[in-house]
């Protein structure tokens, strides 16, 4: 009974989240696209002519917001996205996508020969890995997806390059922040205000590669 109040109350506020609402009136197919949107104008991130990589990209939201930013005249992509995810993705005109599980060797392999020896200007990470709620087991999983992001980054990023990644609270959060900071020259926390207030939900930004 309880499970079944919460989940009618989880319906409630998300319909009367004004950023779903936005998100439905702009085209954007999830409220996630305003976290990116402030993240990238606070930071000044996606510029036309970026090379970008979507970690977890399904629904595409982040995608979209990447995909505008890079439009320039005329409706012509100016740059290059490349997006991944274990599930399908509707497509988004310009969009290149990668069906499979980032953690699976073959996926990152295809990635890699996508890119070929173009180096990357932003890597954009909402990848969440399934929560247990045993908070030890989901602080590692956490990390461990936190710690493939960043790996690929410094693999792949230009020198001058960033790195946006979810991360969440608790934890294990103050070491994901000090790795960060073993390969960055600057690595800041962001809560954007399309994050929920209740959510350990935070984004790390980390810029250029040491």
């Amino acid at each position: 009974m309880a499970k079944k109040k919460f989940s009618q109350e989880w319906i409630n506020q998300h319909l009367l989240d004004p950023y779903v609402k936005l998100a439905q009136q702009k085209g954007y197919r999830a409220r996630a696209a305003f976290k990116l949107i402030e993240i990238a104008d606070t930071e000044k991130l996606l510029r036309p002519g970026d090379v970008v990589v979507d970690l977890g990209s399904t629904p595409g939201s982040w995608s979209q917001v990447a995909r505008e930013r890079l439009v320039g005249a005329g409706g012509i992509l100016n740059g290059r996205i490349i997006a991944l995810d274990l599930l399908p993705m509707e497509p988004i005109a310009g969009v290149e996508f990668i069906l499979g599980d980032f953690r699976e060797d073959s996926v990152s392999k295809a990635l890699h020969e996508k890119l070929g020896q173009t180096k990357v200007d932003l890597v954009i990470s909402d990848m969440s890995p399934n929560l247990s709620g045993v908070s030890s087991a989901d602080s590692a999983r956490i990390a461990h997806v936190c710690e493939l992001a960043q790996h690929f980054a410094t693999q792949n990023l230009k020198a001058d390059g960033a790195l946006i990644v979810k991360a969440f609270h608790g934890t294990g959060f103050s070491q994901i922040v000090e790795l960060l900071k073993r390969d960055f020259k600057r690595v800041v926390e962001r809560k954007p205000k399309a994050s929920r207030d209740r959510s350990s939900e935070t984004f790390l930004v980390a810029k250029w590669l040491k």
